[in-house]
């Protein structure tokens, strides 16, 4: 497996494909660039899915994200893209993926895109980053 950035999401197979159950990354230190200023974004990005035939490689998720790092994109359309890519990707039951983007210009954002409404059971969210942790 390569160790540069890369788009390229491996699927491998899950081993309890009859079985449905959430699977939840969290990736704090995801990076992309404003498109205005050029200046980095940073965000805590947290993937939840219930899976199908296919669960997402761990390791090629974190190559996925690292290729953001020098793109120019706004938080809504980064966190858009991020579900399409990884929805079409592992083909899951469900999905959604948010971004708990940092402090910019006095500003907290945070985006939310998912696949549909949660399944009954999945988990409530995890709190978003402390401020002094923003």
């Amino acid at each position: 497996m390569p160790t540069r950035p890369s788009r390229e999401l491996e699927i491998v197979p899950n081993p309890e494909p009859d079985r449905e159950y959430v699977v939840r990354m969290v990736c704090p230190e995801f990076t992309c660039l404003c498109p205005r200023t050029g200046q980095p974004d940073f965000a805590t990005l947290v993937v939840e899915y219930v899976p199908g035939a296919g669960l997402v490689e761990l390791k090629s998720l974190k190559l996925y994200l690292w290729s953001w790092r020098d793109e120019g994109i706004f938080h809504e359309a980064v966190v858009n893209r991020l579900l399409g890519d990884l929805a079409r990707a592992a083909s899951p039951r469900w999905m959604r993926v948010a971004g708990f983007f940092r402090v910019r210009g006095g500003i907290v954002t945070t985006v939310v895109a998912a696949t549909g409404p949660a399944p009954p059971g999945v988990p409530g969210w995890p709190a978003p980053p402390a401020p002094h942790e923003a």
